[in-house]
């Protein structure tokens, strides 16, 4: 139990994280949490995405949110659209009770959430496309050309009003970090920049609602873009945004985040050097460092897919890096995500006590050494996990 003489704020604090640290330092390793900042966060986060819509599925993921605090993990990620809502309600249910019971201070924990995608209300509606209108341009908060696919919109107005419905859902008064995703999306129906104007527009929303207390910071949530080569259609520069962010509030933005995929079938964040730095060519993951951005790793499982027939190419973790000799496969996909360099919290879905009280084995070893991930990324520049992708 914490103390009740803390003193508490509604965001994750560097003496909040710090607290949480030291009551699960006895059973971790030394460098299971990651510094971003000033805060410690735990290597790998609890993510929400997968599941049914339905009080099972509810159920299940407020139950493990709880499992994985109580096991050590303190970084939550979710979207608005994840299971139509529900995943935020989840985890904003499971928040609350550790909260109520003395478990946790809100400073103790970080929670990301997302808007881009336009979310169903807990169920698909019987008629999608007119509830998507409805939402959107029904609603006056974006023009029927920011709707991309119908579907997708970062139109200040529609990113303002999706915070606010967030920040019900989980019952906060302040998200830690808060993403537009998949904002490569808009790249169907827009030239480059066209999308950097949109995420300008949008950049000057997210800076009004951190000065609100909405947000601690913002940063953007990408599937491909960060990852393609810089001559394909769908990428975006991490410098280019970042500029666009420092126009609107300058050196002073709270652009401190970026989320992307990183694991053992789609490495390029660690391997492909597609952004330019005056002349010198850098990978995804190198030009966050250099812009000092918190970078959490998406699907470091693969969606589930990297199993022991998927992982005949790694090489075994060395002793003292592994939970024992029959290593479970998700242990050696986590152990190579969270051990890229400028990874500082690698996320997987666990919507299940069984898939938390697994995962949250890795947090009892160290993280794998750099030489185990260089070798262990090698059949993957040869195109050796391409029928897995």
């Amino acid at each position: 139990m914490v103390s009740e003489l803390v003193s508490d704020r509604p965001y994750a604090t560097q003496a909040g994280t710090a607290r949480f640290v030291q009551r699960h330092g006895a059973h971790t390793a030394a460098d299971a949490y990651s510094t971003v900042g000033k805060m410690l966060l735990s290597s790998i986060g609890l993510g929400t995405y997968t599941g049914p819509a339905d009080d099972n599925g509810d159920a299940d993921y407020t139950q493990a949110v709880t499992d994985a605090v109580r096991r050590g993990i303190n970084v939550f990620d979710t979207a608005s659209n994840y299971r139509h809502q529900r995943s935020e309600r989840a985890i904003g249910a499971a928040i609350a009770g550790l909260i109520a019971r003395g478990e946790i201070f809100r400073s103790e924990i970080l929670i990301a959430s997302k808007a881009g995608f336009v979310a169903f209300d807990g169920q698909r509606p019987a008629d999608p496309l007119g509830f998507i209108h409805q939402q959107t341009v029904g609603a006056g908060l974006c023009d029927p050309d920011e709707l991309v696919s119908n579907c997708h919109c970062l139109a200040p107005d529609f990113i303002a009003a999706t915070l606010q419905q967030s920040l019900t859902n989980l019952g906060l008064e302040t998200i830690d970090v808060y993403f537009l995703h998949n904002p490569d999306t808009q790249l169907q129906t827009c030239d480059r920049p066209t999308l950097l104007e949109r995420l300008r527009r949008a950049f000057v929303s997210l800076e009004a609602a951190a000065d609100r207390g909405w947000i601690r910071a913002y940063g953007l949530a990408t599937w491909s873009s960060l990852r393609a080569r810089s001559t394909e259609r769908d990428f975006l520069s991490l410098f280019d945004a970042v500029a666009v962010a420092e126009q609107v509030a300058g050196s002073r933005h709270r652009f401190k985040a970026v989320q992307l995929p990183v694991n053992l079938a789609m490495p390029e964040a660690h391997l492909r050097r597609n952004h330019q730095l005056r002349g010198q060519p850098l990978t995804a993951l190198q030009a966050a460092d250099h812009l000092g951005l918190a970078v959490f790793a998406s699907s470091a499982l693969n969606s589930g897919r990297l199993g022991k027939a998927t992982l005949g190419h790694v090489p075994p973790l060395p002793q003292g890096y592994s939970c024992g000799p029959d290593e479970d496969p998700a242990v050696t996909a986590l152990q190579f995500a969270r051990s890229v360099p400028g990874v500082h919290s690698a996320l997987v879905g666990m919507r299940s006590l069984a898939n938390v009280a697994l995962n949250a084995r890795v947090l009892r070893i160290p993280r794998a050494p750099q030489g185990w991930v260089h070798m262990a990324a090698q059949p993957l520049r040869s195109g050796a996990w391409t029928a897995i992708r």
